[in-house]
C-alpha cells in the first residue's frame, strides 16, 4: 500500500494552505498531538515482527558477516551446529511479515541485513544482489545508472530476500510476481551445500525457494532482471466500484502505454466500498534511462497524520477520501519517475502505538469475481465493526515460476489494512473475521496471501493452496531434520502429515 499514489504532496499542501485553521486542520493537528511513539521494543533475546503480536524468545540472534566468503563459511558452521544440537533456524531481514514467518521459537534467528552487496551486469540488465539488501539501498544504486526495479512492493522498506521469499507482487501492470524477474539464485541448504538454482538448474528447488518462506535454506544472492528508469504522467478516474474491472481493462489493456497502476476503494462511511479511484501512470516518451529524484518529499508529518487520523474516526476517513479523490491529481501533468514512485518508506504511515496495531490482509480474486468479493467484504467488515483504514487494488498476472503460487490466472489483489487493539479479545475477533474473508475469497475462486497473521485453518490453507501438502513433503526431502523452521511451519506442518 502506498500513500503517495495520486499526488499526496498536492493533498498535503492543499490541506495545509486551505484548511489549517478549519475543521480539517484541527483534526490533523489533534491527530498529530495523539500520534504516539511508545510501541515497545522486544527485549534482548526476543524477536517480533511488524504485527507487534509475535514476540518470541529465541536462543540466539546471529548476524550474518558482511563479507560473502566469510558469511558462507560461518553459515555452514552454524548449520552443522544446528543439525548436531537439534536447533531450529529461521531467517529474517526487515521483519515485515505478520505471523512469525521469520521466527522460530527457541531457535537461532539469522539476521540478513548486514549482507547487502550488489553488482550490476549492465550489458545484460541483471542486478546481482545479496539477500539482505533493502530496496531503499537497491533503488539509488540502480537510479544512478538510469535503471529501476522490475517488480517490488509499493514501499522500499523490505529486503530483497524477504520479497523473494514471499514472492511479492507490485503495482507494475501486466506482470507476474517478483519471481518472474529472478534469473538465478544461490541457496545454502540444510545439508551445508550451496546450490545454484534457475529455471534450468535445480528447477524444483528454484520454484520452492521462491515464495518458500525460508523453509528450504538461506537465499544468499539473486540475479534480478532490471528495467530502465522512466518518466510517467498520472491519469486518475473516479468510478463506482462495480465498474472498476471494466474501467481498468479499458485503461490497462493490451497495447496500453500504462506501466504502473493501482486502485483505491473508499473506506469513508458515506461511500464505503462503493466508490473507487483508479490511478494509472502512462509512459512519457523520451524519458527512459535517466537518473531521477528518489527521496520522499519533506511533508511526511502531514501525509502521516492524514492517514493516522482515520483510526477510529469516520470524519478522518471521509477527510482522507475527499482529499485523495479531489486534490490528489493536482500535479498530474508533471512527469514523475519510476524510481521516485518506488521510494516511499512504510515509516510514513506505520502504527507506533502500544495500544493498537495495523494488520494487513490480502486476497486474490479472479477479475470476474471482484464485485462479488467486495460485496462480501462490505458485509463482513460491517458485521465485525472492523476499523478498515485502506483498500488498495492491484492486478497480478499468472505466475508460472513458484510452487506455492497464489496467482494461477489473472487476478485482482485487494490489500486491506485494519487497525486492531492489542487485546486478546480484539485478536480473537480479528481471527473470526479473517476466516470469514478467507472463505469468501475461496468461494469466489480466489486465494489469500500467506505472510500475514496465521488465522487460516488447515482446511482453508489446503483449499486455497492445493499443493501445500506436496510442498511440505518436499520440505522434508530437502531438510529431513527440519532445521529451517518458523511459526508458519510449526502451526501447519503436522496437520498435513498422515
Amino acid at each position: 500500500m502506498s500513500l503517495r499514489r495520486g499526488g499526496l504532496v498536492a493533498i498535503a499542501l492543499a490541506i495545509l494552505l486551505a484548511a489549517l485553521f478549519g475543521p480539517p486542520g484541527i483534526h490533523l493537528l489533534s491527530t498529530w498531538a495523539r500520534d504516539r511513539r511508545d510501541r515497545p521494543t522486544p527485549p534482548s533475546g526476543y524477536i517480533d515482527d511488524a504485527s507487534g503480536l509475535n514476540r518470541t524468545k529465541v536462543a540466539e540472534v546471529w548476524d550474518i558477516p558482511r563479507d560473502s566468503t566469510s558469511a558462507e563459511a560461518k553459515l555452514r558452521a552454524l548449520l552443522e551446529r544446528a543439525r548436531r544440537d537439534h536447533l531450529h533456524v529461521s531467517i529474517g531481514g526487515a521483519l515485515h511479515s505478520m505471523g512469525g514467518q521469520s521466527i522460530a521459537k527457541d531457535g537461532v534467528f539469522i539476521n540478513m541485513l548486514p549482507f547487502h552487496g550488489m553488482v550490476l551486469d549492465e550489458g545484460r540488465h541483471l542486478l546481482h544482489v545479496e539477500a539482505g539488501a533493502l530496496w531503499s539501498e537497491v533503488i539509488p544504486f540502480l537510479n544512478a545508472r538510469g535503471l529501476s526495479v522490475g517488480v517490488m512492493q509499493s514501499n522500499n522498506s523490505f529486503t530483497v530476500g524477504g520479497s523473494i521469499s514471499v514472492n511479492c507482487h507490485g503495482w507494475q501492470t501486466q506482470g507476474p510476481p517478483i519471481a518472474s524477474t529472478v534469473e538465478r539464485l544461490r541457496i545454502l541448504c540444510a545439508d551445508g551445500l550451496t546450490r545454484e538454482c534457475s529455471r534450468t538448474e535445480n528447477p524444483e528447488l528454484f520454484s520452492l525457494a521462491l515464495g518458500g518462506y525460508g523453509l528450504f535454506g538461506v537465499i544468499l544472492d539473486v540475479d534480478l532482471r532490471v528495467v530502465p528508469n522512466e518518466g510517467y504522467h498520472l491519469e486518475r478516474t473516479v468510478v463506482q466500484t462495480a465498474a472498476y474491472p471494466k474501467r481498468f481493462t479499458e485503461k490497462v489493456g493490451e497495447g496500453s502505454d500504462v506501466m504502473m497502476a493501482y486502485g483505491r476503494l473508499s473506506v469513508a462511511p458515506e461511500t464505503f466500498l462503493n466508490e473507487a479511484l483508479l490511478s494509472v501512470y502512462h509512459r512519457v516518451p523520451g524519458t527512459s534511462g535517466r537518473p531521477s529524484p528518489v527521496s520522499f518529499p519533506e511533508v511526511r508529518w502531514l501525509t502521516r497524520e492524514l492517514f493516522r487520523g482515520q483510526v477510529g474516526s469516520p470524519y478522518g476517513k471521509s477527510l482522507r477520501w475527499r482529499a485523495e479523490k479531489n486534490l490528489g491529481g493536482a500535479f498530474s501533468e508533471q512527469t514523475v519517475f519510476r524510481n521516485e514512485l518506488l521510494s516511499e518508506p512504510v515509516e510514513v504511515f506505520d502504527n507506533r502505538s502500544s495500544e493498537s496495531t495495523d494488520i494487513l490482509h490480502e486476497y486474490f480474486v479472479p477479475r470476474e469475481s471482484f464485485g462479488l468479493f467486495v460485496e462480501d467484504l462490505r458485509s463482513i467488515a460491517a458485521r465485525h465493526r472492523a476499523d478498515l483504514l485502506n483498500v488498495t487494488v492491484r492486478d497480478v498476472v499468472r505466475d508460472d515460476d513458484t510452487f506455492l503460487r497464489y496467482a494461477d490466472r489473472e487476478m485482482f489483489a485487494l490489500v486491506l489494512l485494519f487497525n486492531v487493539p492489542r487485546t486478546p479479545e480484539a485478536d480473537s475477533q480479528s481471527e473470526a473475521m479473517t476466516r470469514e474473508l478467507i472463505d469468501a475469497s475461496c468461494r469466489r475462486g480466489g486465494r489469500f496471501y500467506l505472510p500475514y497473521r496465521l488465522y487460516a485453518t488447515p482446511a482453508q490453507l489446503r483449499l486455497a493452496y492445493p499443493r501445500i501438502a506436496r510442498f511440505l513433503e518436499l520440505k522434508l526431502r530437502y531438510d529431513p531434520q527440519e532445521v529451517f523452521q518458523n511459526s508458519f511451519y510449526a502451526k501447519y506442518a503436522s496437520a498435513f502429515r498422515e
